[in-house]
């Protein structure tokens, strides 16, 4: 029998190395590595990201040794409108967005999937830690966490389609990132040690609005930081330098701990508050993806969780007009922010995703 064709998202860390090792022993593997970016385009340190020249050669040196293609792809046009842009303008409407689900949905998901067609692969895959299933009752494919609770990516992958998980191959879900990182070194991969990459890869230093500012030439006026009464507190740096939560870099003293509660870009104002005014309920969601089950019409009891690095907490999700969501937390949740994933599961099964939205349109 023929052997199916996959090409393997490489970026040159061990994780979609191992991936290509596991893929290779049943199908006729290609490696592609994607140049999203220069390096000299955004000041980048090349040593802390995915999509530098390093990478590059050592994605290649991997399918070198294991005996398969290598190709470069450039998706620097896409990443720039899918991803950057998008990126820029969230931050600039007042929200926190996370572009590492942007570079999964519009990029690798997307465009890397289209291309693999183009060229007859019969899948893709990636170094993600998560696993993907097929539920036979409901004939849909399902994506379940990483066997590695620390390691696992299920939350960056909401915005999956069905066809999407039908083409795409996560060999590494059933792994821990030490077990990972054995068997590169029994293979010999020159990536086996090489410390993950940042979350990030086109900022880099981690400071956000240095990278706005440059990027599109604009400058974020002083404005006043007040109180939820309306009173002047104080002028903050510009509004894009601050995020709900946020306590330290504020630059202001008022006698007791003050945190970013609220912002306002219409009128360029911060409001700061306790931290226990950051604690609220209800989240609610749009742009809403349905992975491993279909849309409900009944509300259903759900875990939750509203930023990369929360524990889900027990909830309740109630589905609303137009295919947007409330959920409604057992225990109040502090800092839900707009722009960020609100992601849902049953047990270890991603069942769905949105955008965390202030209020839904009527």
């Amino acid at each position: 029998m023929e052997r199916k064709k996959v090409m393997v998202a490489m970026s040159g860390g061990v994780d979609s190395s191992v991936a290509a090792v596991l893929l290779k022993k049943d199908y006729d593997v290609a490696g592609v590595t994607l140049r999203l970016f220069t390096n000299d385009d955004i000041h980048l340190d090349r040593t802390k990201t995915c999509c530098s020249l390093d990478d590059v050669e050592d994605a290649r040196s991997v399918a070198n040794k294991l005996g398969f293609d290598h190709y470069v792809y450039n998706f620097g046009d896409r990443f720039k409108e899918c991803v950057i842009d998008k990126f820029n303008n969230s931050y600039m409407c007042g929200l926190t967005p996370n572009p590492c689900i942007d570079c999964n949905r519009f990029i690798k998901f997307d465009a890397l999937l289209k291309r693999a067609e183009l060229l007859e692969q019969d899948y893709i895959a990636t170094g993600h830690y998560v696993r993907r299933g097929y539920d036979e009752k409901t004939g849909r494919y399902t994506l379940r966490k990483g066997l590695d609770p620390t390691k696992d990516q299920s939350y960056v992958l909401y915005g999956m389609t069905q066809k999407q998980l039908a083409k795409t191959l996560f060999p590494i879900g059933g792994l821990t990132k030490d077990e990972t990182r054995q068997i590169a070194s029994q293979y010999g991969l020159v990536n086996a040690s090489k410390p993950d990459s940042q979350d990030i890869c086109f900022v880099p230093d981690g400071d956000y609005a240095k990278f706005i500012e440059e990027y599109t030439g604009k400058n974020f006026p002083q404005g006043n930081f007040i109180d939820k009464n309306g009173n002047v507190l104080g002028k903050h740096n510009g509004i894009i330098r601050y995020t709900i939560g946020q306590r330290k870099g504020l630059g202001i003293a008022l006698g007791e701990p003050a945190y970013v509660v609220s912002k306002d870009i219409e009128h360029n104002t911060v409001t700061l508050g306790t931290n226990e005014d950051l604690f609220t309920d209800t989240a609610y969601g749009n742009d809403v993806n349905w992975v491993s089950i279909a849309q409900p019409d009944e509300p259903i009891r759900v875990t939750a969780r509203v930023r990369y690095n929360q524990k889900e907490q027990p909830a309740t999700l109630y589905p609303l007009e137009n295919g947007n969501v409330k959920i409604v937390f057992d225990k109040p949740q502090r800092a839900i922010t707009y722009g960020q994933a609100l992601v849902w599961y049953q047990n270890d099964l991603l069942l769905g995703g949105a955008t965390c939205v202030q209020k839904i349109p009527q």
